[in-house]
């Protein structure tokens, strides 16, 4: 167990060794605060890239295969990025990477995370690419990944993601995992399917890549900022339950995450990788952090049921 004098000596060793050799606030307040950043905002170092099949065969990938009408028909694989698609910058003073949504894939923490809180801020960029150009912006936070790309849609690690596009940050995509959350079914568009929403009052829904419910739950409201400007996105994991936060507001509660298929399966899945993905369009991350919990964050606490009121007391014999 850690004493309160030697957390404050650690903390002002921190704090004094930042002042003489001009570190970044952020590292400083983030230490001290108990927060850690994962990224190092230097290089992807504790991170692997995965790529896939470029989409487009008008990109030019040297060495990769093609099929006579020049279909590109092998991915570009694990740690290689010959399109350049993660990068790193620093803008107005403050590292971030950026995503330049050119092919599908993700970048993906070697450390496994279990019980714990993460909060990273995500901004879009302009650029959208080949069969997404005409889509709303797409990305995602990924966590609990227990295996390896491309082990769901010939793309993507199983898991359960955060969604991020445009007017749907904070959805759920069940990717070859099951998780189950409080819903309603409401209309889908013209003659498709219903539509799963989020609803704190509504019926333990359990999702996955199976007919009739499918694998995607709709967040509770649209939180997310105006295009250009930053959002907080914030994910609270504990056992096999998370919450999806944006800009501080919880848009979705799920419970139970399962492992249907995968090393492992099945069973419950508590702990995993976590990954930011690339899926068509421009997107800047910044401030990826974490920090252990032991209990779900006060501030994000589920509310306790309204009790009935206590019955009227008999009236007084006369």
């Amino acid at each position: 167990m850690t004493t309160p004098v030697a957390v404050l000596f650690r903390a002002g060793l921190v704090l004094a060794l930042a002042a003489s050799a001009g570190a970044a606030e952020s590292v400083t307040t983030a230490d001290v605060a108990g927060w850690r950043s994962i990224w190092n905002g230097k290089d992807l170092t504790g991170w692997d890239t995965y790529m896939v099949n470029p989409p487009d065969k008008a990109w030019d990938v040297p060495g990769l295969k093609r099929d006579d009408l020049g279909n590109y028909t092998e991915g570009i694989g694990k740690n290689r990025d010959p399109l350049k698609v993660f990068t790193l910058e620093v803008a107005d003073g403050h590292p971030q990477i950026h995503v330049s949504g050119q092919g599908f894939g993700v970048m993906m923490t070697t450390e496994v995370f279990r019980d714990f809180r993460l909060r990273v801020e995500v901004k879009w960029g302009e650029k959208k690419w080949s069969k997404k150009a005409a889509l709303p912006r797409d990305a995602g936070l990924l966590y609990f990944c227990f295996d390896e790309p491309p082990a769901v849609d010939r793309t993507w690690p199983r898991g359960i993601e955060f969604q991020i596009q445009e007017h749907d940050i904070g959805d759920l995509f069940a990717l070859g995992t099951q998780i189950t959350v409080p819903a309603r079914t409401g209309p889908g568009p013209a003659g498709r399917a219903p539509l799963h929403y989020y609803d704190p009052l509504g019926e333990p829904t359990d999702f996955k890549q199976v007919p009739p419910v499918g694998n995607r739950c709709i967040k509770l409201v649209d939180a997310e900022k105006p295009n250009g400007e930053w959002n907080q996105l914030e994910l609270v994991c504990l056992g096999g339950d998370s919450i999806h936060i944006v800009n501080g507001k919880v848009v979705m509660r799920l419970h139970r995450a399962q492992k249907i298929a995968g090393p492992g399966a099945p069973g419950p899945l508590t702990e995993g990788k976590i990954a930011l993905q690339t899926e068509g369009a421009e997107v800047y991350y910044r401030d990826v952090q974490v920090r252990p919990i032991t209990a779900i964050p006060a501030e994000y606490a589920e509310p306790a049921a309204p009790t009935a009121p206590a019955p009227a007391a008999a009236p007084a014999a006369k």
